[in-house]
């Protein structure tokens, strides 16, 4: 069946509502993907214990304010609505209730406890609504052991593995910078959102989803796992070398404090290396002529290519390494890429405007572009922003309980 244009012009998601409950990063990343195609998102947060991503900086003015955080502002590109809820009390509970009829999805990331102590676990939302579909991502799952423990993304990547082949082996492990997990579970989490709403589609059921962000993690040293179930061989720090390719590193460029990313993997690109650098001999020296050969020989060939490195800057270098398609790529600081011409081409960075903070020049949308679906970005949301618009017209609140529930702090 051929779709007319309205059709094709509506975004997929459009008409669903998401109810979110979840703070600090991995929460926004899994369900921005969906309030960039059309579904809503009425945000729930509490005066007393806003997210926590409002205290992280940077701030407008160098001033902490959880209305000034560019970080959050950052995070919170979807359509969302803002309101608050004091979960304390018995009366928020029933608010909530009334806004899961509402929803398609309730999603949160607390760990273990906290929803259930609210009456708002998966078997008592279904009470509600049946189709109703729920994703709770934490750290470890809702299940087992470990299911109550609480952390965040600087703790999952020391669980999951990844700190400790991070660093040089005769140091301590460098541990990666910031919450990288919260960029990695969220893509299991949309993937999941967007199966079950298929799923419900064409069965009429809801669906449970329980994610680990701990095992999303580990997807980032998979090969290192399989090793030691295979060779029973443990997980080292590996500086930024590869057992599959040499040279592999990061070089010192001409200049202060910065270097290029090279990697040569196949003895034809290890022959146009040579050929660049301009020492075409060492292709066949016996020394470095095979991938095992120059393995065994590392140190000595990492000095080679730095002497040559320190001669150019990083954009010559990865220019003149790309020409021959040899893999190379400047090590970019935050002012490389705020003024990337690729991200330009591509209008990775769009400016919306936000009531305290004014112009903010780097929200952005969906990592990809689909040919026929346009996508759509909004600002953040302040705490509570929306509270008489949700409360009193969306949940159809009388003015008097309206001002009640404000006067008696529930709201």
């Amino acid at each position: 069946m051929e779709m007319d244009d309205t059709q094709m012009q509506t975004p997929p998601f459009e008409g669903i509502n998401i109810l979110d409950f979840t703070w600090t990063g991995t929460g926004p990343f899994s369900l921005n993907p969906l309030a960039f195609y059309g579904a809503t998102i009425i945000k729930v947060e509490s005066r007393e214990r806003p997210d926590a991503l409002r205290s992280l900086g940077p701030f407008k003015d160098g001033v902490a304010a959880p209305e000034q955080s560019y970080y959050f502002a950052y995070c919170q590109t979807g359509k969302r609505y803002n309101i608050t809820l004091n979960m304390s009390h018995p009366e928020a509970k029933e608010l909530v209730k009334r806004l899961v009829v509402w929803a398609d999805i309730v999603a949160d990331s607390y760990a273990t406890g906290t929803m259930e102590k609210w009456g708002l676990d998966y078997d008592n939302l279904k009470k509600i609504k049946p189709d109703i579909i729920m994703l709770r991502t934490c750290m470890h799952g809702h299940t087992g052991p470990l299911a109550g423990h609480h952390g965040q993304g600087f703790i999952l990547t020391a669980l999951s593995g990844v700190d400790s082949i991070l660093g040089w082996p005769d140091r301590p492990p460098a541990g990666a910078f910031g919450a990288l997990t919260d960029f990695i579970a969220p893509q299991f989490n949309s993937v999941c959102l967007i199966a079950a709403l298929d799923y419900r589609r064409r069965t009429g059921k809801g669906q449970y989803i329980d994610q680990s962000q701990h095992e999303a993690a580990m997807q980032l040293i998979t090969p290192l796992i399989l090793d030691y179930t295979a060779n029973q061989r443990d997980l080292t720090p590996r500086c930024n070398r590869l057992d599959n390719a040499a040279p592999h590193g990061i070089y010192r460029c001409r200049g202060d404090d910065i270097w290029c990313a090279i990697a040569v993997f196949t003895d034809d690109e290890w022959k146009s290396f040579c050929r660049i650098i301009g020492q075409p001999a060492l292709a066949k020296d016996s020394k470095f002529a095979t991938l095992s050969q120059r393995k065994q020989n590392e140190d000595e060939l990492d000095r080679i290519v730095e002497e040559w490195t320190v001669k150019h800057s990083p954009r010559e270098v990865m220019d003149l390494m790309q020409a021959a398609r040899v893999a190379a790529g400047v090590v970019a600081d935050a002012r490389d890429q705020a003024e990337d011409p690729q991200l330009m081409h591509y209008n990775f960075f769009e400016e919306r405007e936000h009531p305290v903070i004014g112009k903010i020049p780097f929200y952005h949308g969906p990592c990809f572009r689909l040919s026929e679906t346009p996508y759509e970005i909004g600002r953040a949301t302040m705490i509570g922003e929306h509270n008489e618009y949700v409360f009193t017209e969306l949940l159809g609140l009388s003015d008097e309980e309206w001002a009640r529930l404000m006067a008696e702090g529930v709201i």
